[in-house]
């Protein structure tokens, strides 16, 4: 039995906990940038990208929920520049040479065109990492049963949060910004 209670104030705490981390190293303003584009578009991609990643679960925890950030990124990076192909784009063309194992790289140099020797891409790496670490430290906290449906789902939901994350530090890397419109407490981005 799947408890959405516990889902959904997992996947809110981890949210502030994510701001707060990025907002931190400055690469957040402490809101969590975001569109329906961009986050219909997880629901599109999570599929394959769960595959990959709870591949990967058992060695590499951290770099499975970390790619979700830097599949975020690339996605808010495709809003802005040419969203007609992003939005079509196959999961598979987020890959590097060497499929997801390289993904990060991938992304960071050839879709948002940042060096990878930069003090740039060292910074998001290193919030990146920071928050996916917290991600399965928070995981483990829950007490789950490893394996167990519920697992599942937690992770899912960890990884949705970091795919958000990654959309909205690319949202404003990019310039991207709250502003208030003449209709009192409406946002625009």
């Amino acid at each position: 039995m799947v408890n959405y209670e516990l889902l959904d104030r997992f996947e809110s705490q981890l949210v502030e906990e994510m701001l707060r981390i990025s907002t931190s190293r400055m690469l957040l303003d402490g809101t969590l940038l975001s569109t329906e584009d961009i986050d219909y578009r997880w629901h599109e991609l999570a599929p394959e990208y769960m595959v990959d990643a709870t591949r990967e679960i058992a060695q590499y925890p951290t770099v499975a929920v970390a790619w979700a950030g830097y599949l975020g990124m690339a996605v808010a990076n495709g809003w802005d520049k040419d969203w007609a192909s992003t939005q079509k784009a196959s999961y598979q063309s987020f890959y590097g040479a060497d499929g997801f194992d390289d993904m990060d790289e991938h992304i960071i140099r050839d879709i948002l065109g940042i060096q990878l020797e930069s003090d740039s891409a060292q910074w998001i790496e290193k919030t990146i990492r920071v928050c996916a670490q917290t991600a399965v430290s928070r995981i483990r906290h829950e007490g789950i049963e490893p394996q167990s449906p519920m697992a599942f789902h937690i992770f899912a939901r960890a990884t949705k949060v970091m795919f958000r994350i990654g959309a909205a530090i690319e949202l404003k890397r990019l310039g991207y910004k709250f502003e208030k419109v003449n209709m009192g407490n409406t946002f625009k981005c």
